[in-house]
């Protein structure tokens, strides 16, 4: 393994080189390089994510810090630049949240959050809130599952209750 190279190894146990950079897009593996508990021999155990989960993480991480090699590189990069950049961005997130179900973005979720990867975490809450937008709460129960427990009588009253939410 090269020096700037950090192995991450999965749940299931599918191992994964990856720049150190991009790896670093997690919180919590740059706090293992900055504490030096990462082996050069060793790849890094992340016992909550599997592979599949894990392989979506580092296509991520590796798409995240191209963009912000760019940065560096036009730091005097013109309104428009960035705008373009910005929405080629923009446009591979939505490409990439689209490839995915909802149980996957969900697992990614949870992958994001144990590994503290706020930018991405964002991205899929902003993504899972943009399906659910302007749908019924019956629609929104479908979408997730969710059985009504509540009676008829009960669900007229919470509706009459909060009227404005249903506006």
């Amino acid at each position: 393994m090269s020096s700037n190279m950090i192995m991450l190894k999965s749940s299931d146990g599918a191992s994964f080189e990856i720049e150190e950079a991009a790896a670093r897009k997690s919180k919590i593996i740059a706090n293992m390089i900055e504490v030096e508990c990462v082996d050069e021999d060793k790849a890094i155990p992340l016992q909550n994510v599997t592979g599949n989960i894990l392989a979506l993480v580092i296509e991520y991480c590796n798409k995240h810090i191209v963009d912000d090699d760019d940065d560096v590189a036009t730091e005097e990069a013109s309104e428009e630049e960035e705008e373009a950049k910005k929405k080629k961005v923009d446009d591979w997130e939505a490409e990439f949240m689209n490839s995915m179900s909802l149980e996957t973005m969900f697992e990614l979720l949870l992958a994001a959050n144990y590994l503290n990867i706020k930018s991405l975490i964002d991205l899929v809450c902003q993504t899972i809130a943009n399906n659910i937008k302007d749908k019924t709460p019956e629609e929104v129960r479908k979408i997730f599952s969710i059985e009504n427990d509540f009676t008829p009588e009960e669900e007229e009253e919470i509706r009459k209750e909060n009227a404005w939410a249903f506006g």
